[in-house]
């Protein structure tokens, strides 16, 4: 049976490890809608390649690259952020949500009101719209299936199982690039260094946010959302290897592990074929080779942001949205070397010591505390010394 899908952010790192998938079992798919920041050049490819129905750039000034990348096709051309939600609104069987940061949020609820299966790979839209993009999944029926390695890990390892049953839930972090650094390094680290991840290849915003570990903040909080078993059994491991994804514990003591290579297609294959399973290409895991396996607490001194995310989540209402919009202004700065390493996560609480708006009740209010957040971030922001 051939099954319709949407790429919301085709051009990025899942975007481009969803369209490999697709792409060896072409036959199976019908592609509606592709969608990119400002890279027309390739979504023009991808589009043709893949005979999308639309493809829609973000960036208004993209789009004339984009028609004559299409010219001669079927293929419709759009721009803007109305374009991605129409884009999303087209009701595909399945719609990978992957578009990075605050940005994807309307496309992804846009797609969450058409009642279809949704593949999250944006864990910032949760982030910042938890309670409200959970009850629009309830109130339309749609599917929220996790494509974050972690998250999915923990789908899988409760398939079958009653989450009533369940003790604990422990998040694996790799540590990120800077897992055995100093504080005096950390402050020198630069952009180049930060975005150099020793286990996965990813794009520059997430690869930061994991040498901050404030990537593994937001899982904890994408987590809380995803799997309520309530923030006292959601842990967070530093796990190096990257082999184990994640574990649940159960009330007998059985403790249950997701273990895959470090390759993005396993959890997009999972979402894709769910409750099904299909071939990738990834190479089997070889235990003996890998040798061991090892396991430390975090260092919360060094790498504070989970300790912010857990206290975001405590506090809840807009907390975690202001948490994430800060973060994505702070690694922006960072990225343009303006703030040094070890100021990302400072910003992010003196953002959130400001007071916080009330707590979201729509879309509109997660957007206006998003753009709140992300003026009082740049008025904060000091220059690297």
């Amino acid at each position: 049976m051939t099954r319709s899908i949407t790429v919301l952010g085709a051009t990025g790192s899942i975007g481009a490890s969803t369209l490999d998938l697709i792409r060896r079992e072409r036959d199976k798919w019908r592609v509606i809608a592709l969608t990119a920041n400002g890279n027309a050049i390739e979504l023009a490819r991808l589009a043709r390649e893949f005979q999308a129905e639309i493809a829609v750039v973000s960036d208004d000034a993209a789009l004339p690259a984009l028609r004559e990348g299409l010219a001669g096709t079927t293929i419709e051309a759009a721009a803007g952020p109305a374009a991605l939600i129409e884009a999303a609104a087209r009701g595909a069987d399945i719609t990978v949500a992957a578009i990075v940061g605050c940005a994807g949020l309307a496309p992804t609820m846009a797609a969450i009101e058409q009642g279809g299966v949704i593949a999250l790979a944006n864990k910032e839209a949760l982030v910042s719209a938890g309670d409200v993009m959970t009850a629009a999944v309830a109130r339309h029926g749609a599917t929220l299936l996790p494509v974050d390695s972690e998250h999915n890990a923990i789908f899988q390892c409760l398939q079958g199982n009653d989450i009533a049953h369940v003790r604990a839930i422990t998040l694996t972090a790799s540590g990120g690039p800077f897992r055995d650094w100093s504080l005096e390094q950390l402050h020198k680290a630069t952009p180049a260094e930060a975005v150099r991840h020793p286990n996965w290849s990813m794009g520059a915003k997430i690869s930061v946010d994991s040498a901050t570990m404030m990537n593994k903040g937001l899982e904890f909080i994408e987590a809380f959302h995803l799997f309520p078993v309530g923030v006292e059994r959601l842990r967070i491991i530093v796990h190096p290897q990257s082999i184990v994804h994640s574990m649940v514990e159960y009330r007998d003591g059985s403790t249950l592990a997701q273990l895959g290579p470090s390759d993005m297609r396993v959890p997009i294959a999972s979402a894709l074929a769910y409750p099904a399973r299909m071939d990738t290409p990834c190479k089997p895991l070889d235990l003996a080779a890998i040798g061991q396996l090892t396991f430390r607490a975090p260092d919360e001194t060094r790498f504070p942001a989970t300790r912010l995310a857990r206290a975001a989540v405590i506090e809840g209402g807009a907390a975690p949205a202001v948490l994430n919009a800060a973060n994505e202004i702070a690694v922006a700065a960072f990225l343009q070397s303006q703030i040094a390493f070890t100021r990302i996560v400072q910003s992010v609480e003196d953002v959130l010591s400001h007071g916080l708006a009330p707590a979201p009740n729509c879309l509109a209010d997660v957007i206006a505390i998003d753009a709140e957040a992300r003026a009082r971030a740049r008025e904060l922001m000091e220059p690297v010394r």
